[in-house]
């Protein structure tokens, strides 16, 4: 008697293919849900033809639509044709060296808004509840909105008082100064995450997402109390690669929308958001007469070339010139 052969499975569908090669490559979270987002507008554009059967002439018509029609930032722009380019390299193992040549569109260079000393102290004092500490931080050491709202336990030295930013922009570590201003805040807010932290052990969760290949190297860490966030939000929730109920940080829109208002109630004209505060970090030690390179590390810069934008208001007026109409 012959069995009938068993039914092939079936080939996963291309977006799975391509979430299962961008956690292969440890992207983050936010990585694969926009390269998704990107490919799945561009097969629907292109009416679900599949990307294989698709070249330049589909690849061009897309980025220019979203240029034309969508209006997008060349910022945004970019970010699709990257997805792209993952798409074909990565994930269907496709080398279209004609897709690296698509016309790159190109990033105005735009000088960073900047609050003065005055307008920073207004805009902190307004920010109320765990938000003023979020700002103090972001202000204090230059980081940047998920630098904060991802920082550790163990990545705090109150001795040192430094602060170890770890996998910032590049994937790169850095040392940042923990503001004198900030410690007594900052451990009587730590005392309340810990008391937080130990309900949650009690109740059977209180794990934490770890890094790359740590869970597994370390079966135990994640429950460890120098692995928890500074930051945790007030809720769990469900990890949506593992499926895990654990305590993610905090949501970083919240620190937006309380900046937000805090301009407003400032009555501030400046479009300041809680990126401005570390580009007025940098300016502020600027004008104090530290060097460019000791500001360059603290802020993690790969090149000074890009600090040197904050030099922009070191002097009053344009470059430094005095206008031949004070002379008068």
């Amino acid at each position: 008697m012959i069995t009938p052969s068993a039914t092939p499975p079936k080939a996963p569908k291309l977006l799975d293919q391509v979430r299962d090669k961008i956690r292969l490559k440890h992207y983050s979270l936010r990585t694969e849900q926009a390269y998704t987002d990107w490919i799945k507008r561009f097969v629907l554009f292109n009416h679900k033809r599949h990307p294989a059967d698709m070249g330049v002439a589909e690849v061009e018509a897309f980025l220019t639509h979203l240029a034309v029609e969508g209006q997008v930032a060349a910022s945004t722009q970019n970010q699709a044709k990257a997805a792209l380019l993952f798409l074909y390299r990565e994930v269907l193992g496709i080398e279209l060296p004609w897709l690296e040549h698509v016309e790159q569109a190109k990033v105005s260079r735009r000088l960073p808004v900047v609050l003065t000393v005055s307008e920073t102290r207004q805009v902190l004092d307004k920010l109320g509840g765990i938000y003023k500490l979020l700002g103090y931080l972001a202000y204090g050491t230059g980081m940047r909105l998920m630098e904060v709202m991802r920082l550790r336990i163990k990545d705090i030295d109150f001795e040192r008082k430094e602060i170890l930013v770890r996998d910032g922009k590049g994937s790169k570590d850095r040392v940042t100064m923990l503001p004198e201003a900030v410690i007594e805040s900052l451990r009587l807010h730590l005392q309340t995450v810990k008391a937080q932290h130990e309900a949650d052990l009690k109740a059977g969760y209180g794990t934490v997402y770890l890094p790359t290949a740590l869970e597994r190297k370390y079966p135990n860490a994640n429950r460890e109390w120098g692995w928890q966030y500074v930051f945790p939000s007030t809720r769990r929730s469900v990890d949506p690669r593992s499926g895990v109920t654990r305590r993610h940080h905090l949501d970083e829109k919240g620190l937006q929308r309380a900046m937000k208002q805090a301009v407003r109630d400032c009555n501030l004209t400046k479009p300041a958001t809680p990126h401005t505060l570390r580009h007025s970090f940098a300016t502020h030690l600027l004008q104090s007469g530290y060097d460019i390179r000791t500001v360059q590390e603290l802020l993690g810069h790969s090149d000074v070339a890009t600090t040197m934008i904050y030099t922009h208001v070191l002097n009053k007026g344009g470059k430094g010139v005095l206008s031949p109409l004070d002379r008068l």
